[in-house]
């Protein structure tokens, strides 16, 4: 059996699990309000201190806010039940912030969940897997690396897509690309790829062999 068999809030006179969660933005913002909402020791790592202190103002008392580092990753990595990767650079790989040399050292029966495993992952040891075959082994850690982990609720995750994108979609196609990117830099930055060539950046850097901008 994979796993400690911890229960993340623990039962009385037992302790709750802790949780490690890696990016303060809307994955790990979310990952960690349903981590705390179940009793367990809940700390966000982030590098924006402004979100830091957001955070800090918004979460139940049972969520530690902590700013990110190799050092403090480690420390917190070392004592964690579960670590949720929920770091973003928005069209690049996500950084690698638990190398193989800290995986071994974590507790066995410790799991990894990989969020950002769509952008390559934040531990080196990520790979891609599916819902029917989710999770694997390495070093005594078990990995969990689903891609489009929302699709196992594919109705909900839909829909809540569409009502996300729609405007975006209706105005990009009344108005053109050109017509669609001068209304603000956001809807600018958003556009990956134009006239069969990346003018995103990130994007660009992590497929240098297709033609850019």
């Amino acid at each position: 059996m994979m796993g400690q068999g911890i229960l993340l809030g623990g039962v009385p006179g037992v302790a709750p699990a802790n949780v490690l969660v890696l990016g303060g933005g809307i994955v790990g913002t979310n990952a960690a309000r349903m981590a705390a909402g179940l009793a367990a020791n809940v700390t966000i790592m982030d590098i924006n201190l402004d979100r830091l202190r957001y955070l800090d103002e918004v979460m139940p008392a049972n969520v530690t806010t902590i700013y990110s580092d190799p050092h403090t990753i480690e420390d917190y990595a070392l004592r964690a039940d579960l670590v949720v990767g929920a770091v973003l650079i928005p069209g690049g790989r996500a950084p690698i912030l638990i190398p193989r040399s800290l995986l071994k050292k974590m507790k066995p029966g410790s799991v990894i969940v990989d969020v950002c495993i769509d952008q390559g992952g934040c531990t080196e040891m990520s790979r891609p897997t599916t819902h029917s075959d989710p999770t694997y082994l390495v070093d005594g850690v078990v990995h969990y690396c689903v891609t489009n982990i929302p699709g196992a609720v594919s109705r909900t995750s839909t829909l809540a897509l569409c009502n996300a994108t729609l405007p975006y979609v209706r105005q990009l196609a009344s108005m053109g690309v050109k017509g669609f990117t001068a209304l603000d830099p956001g809807r600018a930055a958003a556009i990956n790829l134009t006239n069969h060539k990346l003018v995103n950046q990130a994007v660009a850097q992590a497929f240098p062999d297709l033609p850019g901008a």
